[in-house]
């Protein structure tokens, strides 16, 4: 499964855009606890420690939050990049040019890049009044920073792979635009006509990367333009989006359906025609070679994580952890039928009724129940579950990649969080046992509880920081919350267990392959060792995920289109691992998984190493 975020901008991603899923017993100690190191760089800027006594709270209290000379300069950025950005604005829910697209052509690059260079200017002046403010400039420096440095290597040019490319958020903006009214139509039927200046944008920049020497992978051209042609195929995206076009109590007035009509055979066209020069013009511009390379794999790294990691030691340690997690699933599958390998354990599984779900409407009605179960057990335990975002929405995605995501509130929250199945075409079975552990990824305490409380800190940050964020946080977020799930007990059950561990799986494999792949570190033993090739990846790949070829083949050339991206789920996972062990370490006596949940997500989400240093050195709230 997939983790769909944003690519724009480069570094610093709108939490709202679709965040997915990717999939992870463990005993109530987990064994990362005040063991797993963090080779992690730390950031220039770091803030000062918190003074003795000060909670988050009584820092906020100490300013003007969130109005200060900080928040001022953040808040005129934000506000700047969402004018600039139709379709960020789409996902926060502001109407702010909704029926026009970003401009995703070289200019509209050099644009963004320039209000990040205007925003570090003015933060240079501004003076920071408490511990709060100077968390916000040691993270906008950073990520900011990071913007900078990618679009001075002209790498933000290149937006081209089967999962997040500039074609991805031309089309995927129609699954957040509201529909309820026929004015909302007219909007989206505006915006369908803008279709064809938004992709001729987007190839002007694959076309600049590829002169600038920064050439596309064939495999990802090849991937993209069977997509494309999908979508604007006989029953494909476009005609089933027309076709079940209503408001929410009436059929469409003939006007605004026949200009809707008209604007989705607008966008039909410019996607077919883009997906014929990609198959023509682009791909004699693309390479055989998939690799990145470790230089630009580590800007790559960075600009997910917001922190640099030791590459070769992370290779090492993601060996060691799936090793770990194997045993786990050996010891696990011992539990399901003695004597049962792995295979067979999940093959138990998967014939046993108990764990069947059949067709799409049981599907989405059993991950709400679970959804709305998670929110009620814990929303006064063990996380603060803010009153606005006690509301998530299971739903089926009107695409069939096969992969699961979430899409944040709007800013009032009159649009929910909501969790997205993209069912693969002709999959009508499901087993729950796989598929718990995804519920509480995408929901509660994951992605939703996690956005949704930095969203609702209106009153105490500033939208920068309700909104911004990156993969390694986010992801390593919703890995941690699947853990935590298993410490109260809720995996107890050996299948879904197996479920946690298949998915825990996948993501430690990742680590291995997407660093060894790009980096060109030596390939384990299990695959014949040498060099990374997509046969062997593909052999280790299966080796250690459990899944339907097509959907194998999907996540497999994610990894090899998007580098740097997939290992942030387990390496954001440790830092959050670590960071609570940190904190029990500093208080063993007092401390508390409710104070460390509301206390880490109360800051939004932060480069990792700036969100270790923060809520490990502030004091617990009183």
């Amino acid at each position: 499964m997939q983790t769909r975020v944003p690519r724009q901008p480069s570094t610093s991603i709108p939490r709202s855009n679709a965040v997915a899923h990717g999939r992870v017993p463990h005993p109530s100690q987990h064994p990362h606890d005040g063991k797993a190191s963090s080779p992690q760089t730390p950031l220039p800027g770091s803030p000062s420690r918190y003074r003795r006594g000060m909670t988050v709270d009584s820092a906020r209290d100490s300013a003007n939050h969130p109005n200060s000379e900080v928040d001022v300069v953040a808040n005129r950025y934000w506000d700047r990049l969402v004018e600039a950005s139709p379709t960020l604005a789409t996902d926060l829910g502001a109407d702010v040019r909704q029926d026009e697209y970003d401009d995703f052509s070289p200019a509209g690059l050099e644009h963004t890049c320039q209000l990040a260079a205007d925003a570090l200017v003015e933060l240079d002046r501004a003076t920071p009044t408490d511990e709060v403010d100077r968390v916000t400039i040691a993270a906008m420096r950073s990520l900011l920073g990071l913007e900078i440095e990618t679009h001075d290597h002209g790498y933000d040019l290149l937006s081209l792979n089967g999962i997040e490319s500039g074609l991805h958020a031309i089309r995927r903006v129609y699954d957040a635009m509201p529909t309820d009214t026929p004015q909302q139509w007219h909007t989206i039927a505006r915006r369908l006509h803008a279709v064809p200046a938004a992709v001729n944008g987007w190839l002007e920049s694959q076309r600049a990367s590829a002169r600038a020497g920064v050439a596309p992978a064939r495999r990802q051209v090849d991937l993209l333009v069977e997509q494309t042609r999908s979508w604007v195929a006989g029953g494909g995206f476009f005609d089933t989006y027309l076709a079940s076009a209503r408001t929410d109590h009436a059929e469409l007035p003939t006007d605004i359906k026949d200009e809707l009509a008209d604007g989705i055979t607008v966008a039909k066209e410019a996607f077919g025609g883009a997906s014929e020069i990609l198959a023509g013009e682009i791909a004699e511009l693309a390479t055989d070679q998939d690799a990145v390379g470790i230089d630009r794999y580590q800007l790559a790294s960075r600009a997910f994580l917001g922190s640099a990691i030791d590459l070769a030691e992370t290779y090492e340690w993601g060996k060691q952890e799936l090793a770990r997690i194997v045993e786990l699933q050996h010891q696990t599958a011992e539990r399901i039928r003695p004597g049962a390998s792995v295979a067979e354990a999940m093959a138990v599984l998967d014939a046993d009724p108990a764990y069947q779900i059949h067709g799409t409407d049981a599907l989405r009605e059993w991950m709400q129940s679970k959804a709305d179960e998670a929110i009620a057990n814990l929303g006064d335990t063990h996380v603060n579950i803010p009153e606005p975002a006690r509301r998530v929405e299971g739903m089926i995605a009107p695409t069939h990649d096969g992969g699961v995501y979430y899409t944040g509130p709007s800013d009032d929250f009159s649009r929910p969080g909501r969790m997205w199945w993209a069912v693969p075409e002709g999959v009508t079975d499901f087993t729950t046992w796989r598929e718990l552990t995804t519920v509480y990824h995408e929901g509660v305490p994951g992605h939703h509880l996690q956005i949704s409380s930095a969203i609702a800190q209106k009153d105490t940050l500033n939208s920068w920081r309700r909104f911004a964020g990156q993969s390694g946080p986010i992801e390593g977020w919703a890995l941690y919350a699947e853990w935590l799930m298993a410490d109260l007990g809720y995996m107890d059950d050996p299948g879904y267990f197996m479920g946690l561990l298949d998915g825990q799986s996948l993501r430690a494999a990742r680590v291995v392959l997407d660093i060894g792949l790009h980096c060109q570190f030596e390939a384990p033993a299990e695959v014949g060792g040498g060099e990374w090739t997509w046969d062997k990846a593909w052999r280790f790949f299966n080796n250690h995920a459990s899944m339907d070829e097509a959907t194998a083949r999907f996540e497999l050339n994610r990894y090899f289109g998007w580098p740097g991206q997939a290992p942030a789920y387990k390496i954001g996972e440790r830092t959050w691992l670590q960071t609570r062990a940190d904190c029990r370490a500093k208080n063993p006596d007092g401390f508390s998984l409710k104070d460390f949940h509301t206390r880490a997500l109360a800051l939004g989400s932060l480069p990792l190493d700036l969100l270790h240093d923060t809520v490990v050195d502030t004091e617990p709230m009183p």
